[in-house]
């Protein structure tokens, strides 16, 4: 018979909700726990996905985050291709799409994220291409044989990544951003500039402060009308216009939902008996300073630690230093810490123009970097800023000031 209660309830089998899982069990947690996923394959890492997978996905090792005898042999009940369709907070259940419902000790949301869809005449169709899923994936693959030109809606780190991997495929690009630049919400103006011509050395064409007006969709393809009045001719559209929480079974359940499940600094929501983690989650960030809602891997493994260390009597604050990466052809950005607008940015020369970061100060506090090509300097960065140690604008700007010294001396 299929068990009914579980101590604890993990709804999204994602990077936090699997290592959620995992990490209980390193923790020695005796507990039954349940992982549901609304997908029908085993749960799989996300970022190949706009990466190396469509261009090699015949040949792509799997993307499993756990081989599937992992589950059985830690006693993790995974309910695949079934989805949590409705939380009691009075009864501890959670119904579920085949029709049964299962009881919690702990309920976790780790529920992630999914595509926004501007509300754009002909941008919500069946013929427009999304990337989020492993199927988004391989149906992106399974068009590109007779693709020679794809519009790409959005210049955040997917549709950059993905306009990257295009190009190399030998396929035409036009990038279509209504911001005034590249990654505006993620990265320093000079970064933004620096990847704007990176793009366009590549072949993309890039339309900043643009949005797509309508898509007319037809046998040959789309014809993107944009509101700067031009038009862009492709054969596929491809959807990267950023990503809303999923919050709407929080919501309902009545837990207090902003732009993100919101958690207090143990990632408890408004519910003692129920966590939320991940890209779904809004927790207050000591990096930021307020509320923080972070779509990155780093942060849903480190939260899923977190909560598993609660869960077994290890109860700490979170205070994990966010990081993130990007792989746009060539050029790896990697950054550490939090960046936020009026930050006094310092850079730092490389051996060449593809190699450089930026130091970002508040003052002279030194709160985020961002690092292409100079993996030495992200990782000096992270334990710069994870462990307070003061680095001063002057030498940051100063390419042979030696940072590991620093961080030795300072050790």
């Amino acid at each position: 018979m299929t068990q009914s209660s579980f101590d604890v309830v993990i709804i999204g089998a994602g990077h936090g909700g699997v290592e959620l899982a995992a990490a209980l069990r390193q923790h020695q947690y005796s507990g039954s726990i349940a992982l549901i996923s609304d997908q029908p394959d085993l749960p799989y890492q996300r970022p190949p996905l706009s990466k190396d997978y469509i261009k090699r996905a015949a040949n792509t090792p799997a993307l499993v985050l756990k081989p599937e005898n992992f589950y059985a042999d830690n006693a993790i009940d995974l309910r695949l291709g079934v989805k949590a369709e409705a939380v009691d907070r009075e009864s501890c259940s959670v119904a579920l799409s085949d029709g049964t419902s299962i009881t919690y000790g702990h309920l976790v949301f780790a529920t992630g994220a999914r595509n926004r869809k501007p509300p754009v005449p002909g941008l919500v169709h069946p013929n427009v291409l999304e990337l989020r899923t492993l199927a988004d994936a391989n149906r992106i693959v399974q068009a590109l044989p007779n693709t020679t030109h794809i519009a790409v809606v959005g210049g955040g780190f997917i549709g950059l990544e993905a306009a990257s991997l295009l190009r190399g495929m030998g396929i035409g690009v036009d990038v279509i951003e209504m911001a005034p630049r590249l990654m505006q919400r993620a990265v320093s103006e000079p970064m933004s500039e620096w990847f704007l011509a990176h793009h366009r050395g590549e072949g993309s064409t890039v339309h900043l402060s643009t949005s797509v007006a309508a898509v007319d969709q037809g046998n040959g393809g789309a014809d993107v009308q944009l509101s700067s009045g031009g038009t862009v001719k492709a054969d596929a559209v491809l959807l990267a216009a950023g990503v809303q929480p999923n919050t709407d079974i929080a919501e309902a359940c009545g837990l207090e939902v902003a732009n993100g499940i919101l958690v207090d600094e143990h990632l408890v929501t408004s519910d003692p008996a129920i966590s939320a983690i991940g890209d779904c989650a809004a927790y207050p960030s000591v990096h930021l300073g307020g509320m923080a809602r972070l779509e990155a891997v780093q942060n849903a493994v480190d939260h899923a630690r977190c909560v598993a260390g609660r869960l077994t009597g290890q109860t700490k604050p979170y205070a994990a230093l966010p990081w993130f990466w990007s792989i746009q052809g060539a050029a790896r950005l990697q950054i550490a810490g939090l960046s936020r607008p009026g930050l006094n940015g310092i850079i730092r020369r490389g051996a060449d123009e593809s190699r450089f970061s930026v130091f970002l100060y508040d003052g002279e506090e030194l709160v985020a970097v961002e690092s292409v090509n100079s993996p030495a300097d992200h990782m000096a960065a992270r334990k710069l800023i994870g462990s307070g140690i003061e680095l001063t604008p002057q030498q940051a700007g100063d390419p042979a000031f030696d940072l590991k010294a620093l961080i030795s001396a300072r050790g």
